[in-house]
């Protein structure tokens, strides 16, 4: 029973890591944006943003998991994400 008590606090504190660090990233795109364009935001440059801002949400969620005392689980999760991305451009 503990074990699964266990399992179940570490399933939580991951879905609070992914949730805070969607959060995070979404807070940040207004700021990032209306200083680079102003008020006027055209709709490419969200699209740009999104692209660009991937590393930067792979390190929040590396802060998020070693917060929430998951960092094992989330570096293990960038290093097989990055390794996907990479055989991408090899073949």
């Amino acid at each position: 029973m503990q074990k699964i008590v266990a399992l179940i606090q570490q399933v939580i504190a991951i879905l609070l890591a992914f949730a805070c660090t969607g959060f995070t990233v979404l807070y940040l795109m207004h700021p990032i944006l209306y200083f680079f364009f102003g008020h006027e935001i055209p709709y490419w440059a969200r699209v740009l943003y999104y692209i660009l801002i991937l590393p930067v949400y792979n390190l929040i969620l590396l802060f998020y998991g070693f917060v929430f005392g998951q960092f094992r689980f989330f570096w293990e999760f960038e290093k097989r994400f990055f390794r996907r991305i990479a055989s991408m451009f090899q073949r």
